[in-house]
């Protein structure tokens, strides 16, 4: 008998627990029913940068499953690109992909998050001091400054950009002096400094303003972009190699409050689809922008040039003359350039030591 009663209680304590562990498992897929959609514009309206910005979208896509959707609208959907970062912060967009240069009007220190003077490294140490260095919390701290509610992380190391399109070749940094030139954030100040003037132009005005003549150079960021703008159809002479942005990257913002918002797993995933895109874009650039620099030169009679050192030697010039200026002026903007340089040393120290030289193996086979 009482084996019986205990096989009852035994069966109806595992009718309960069965019951109890569906409802468990049911509850998730509630919950995945549930889609939050989140509003991007990016500062591009075509080209590869609006295939980099889609890149990332569809890697939070893959991961977060239907969960997580990101409707990517193109450049001034909602606003201007001058007015991304302020309705981002607004929330009147959930979410923004661009560069720190395109709002660096608020904050001089912006453009060192990408746009700042070169200590001999590249994009891809000035990721690692963003996220190893202490640079992510001084941006946060930017942040709170300003009083945006916004939250950024940053992807994409870009090679250095090009000097950039002009009449006829530069073989001398006196050539520099006088030319109307079309460049952004704090690159602006230093060809300044080098005598230039300097006009600062969205990227889908710069070709009809070098054909019409209000200006005589320009630079966007990669012989891709700039085949795309038409920019041989108006110069033949391109120069690569240049200190005035050597290293850059995208800037993925969201409103704060929406982002707070969010499951922490779906947090995560928009972080670390930021870091995934990374290798991603260097991969899959570099390999666009050699296949259309090869364009440029063999099919469309583009004179190839990398820019001369003296030129080069007069930019690093004109940056210690700007950042020392900056710096006086602005506290934090030095303290930024002090945590860099000291990331920069340490870090390119072990790197320039170590690394070989590879022009050397490149030119050994193929001359």
């Amino acid at each position: 008998m009482s084996d019986k009663v205990n096989r009852r209680k035994f069966l109806r304590g595992s009718a309960v627990a069965g019951a109890a562990g569906a409802a468990a498992l049911a509850t998730p897929a509630i919950a995945a029913n549930h889609t939050t959609t989140l509003k991007m514009q990016a500062a591009w309206g075509g080209g590869i940068f609006l295939e980099n910005a889609q890149s990332y979208v569809d890697r939070v896509h893959a991961m977060s499953g239907d969960a997580l959707k990101i409707d990517l609208l193109s450049v001034d959907s909602v606003v201007k690109t001058s007015q991304m970062q302020d309705a981002v912060h607004r929330g009147v967009l959930d979410a923004a992909h661009y560069v720190p240069a395109y709002w660096y009007s608020k904050a001089k220190t912006a453009s060192l998050f990408g746009t700042g003077p070169c200590f001999g490294w590249s994009s891809q140490e000035v990721l690692g001091w963003i996220n190893y260095g202490g640079g992510q919390e001084l941006f946060d701290e930017l942040m709170d400054t300003l009083g945006l509610n916004v939250v950024s992380f940053f992807n994409s190391p870009m090679p250095a950009q090009p000097l950039g399109w002009f009449k006829e070749q530069i073989t001398d940094a006196s050539q520099m002096n006088g030319l109307k030139y079309r460049t952004v954030g704090l690159a602006a100040d230093v060809l300044l400094e080098m005598g230039m003037s300097v006009v600062q132009l969205p990227g889908g005005e710069i070709q009809p303003a070098m054909k019409s003549g209000l200006i005589d150079a320009a630079e966007f960021n990669n012989p891709t972009s700039d085949r795309d703008f038409g920019m041989q159809d108006v110069s033949k002479h391109y120069h690569l190699a240049s200190f005035h942005q050597s290293q850059e990257f995208f800037e993925v913002t969201f409103n704060k409050d929406k982002y707070n918002s969010l499951p922490a797993e779906l947090q995560a995933i928009l972080k670390y689809a930021s870091e995934a895109e990374n290798s991603n874009f260097y991969w899959h650039n570099t390999k666009r922008y050699a296949d259309d620099l090869t364009t440029l030169a063999a099919e469309q009679g583009v004179n190839v040039y990398r820019t001369p050192d003296s030129v080069m030697q007069d930019q690093l010039t004109a940056w210690d003359v700007v950042v020392d200026r900056i710096s006086a002026e602005d506290p934090f903007f030095a303290k930024v350039i002090d945590s860099q340089k000291s990331y920069a040393k340490n870090v390119m120290n072990y790197l320039n030591l170590n690394q070989p030289d590879y022009k050397l193996a490149y030119k050994h086979y193929f001359g």
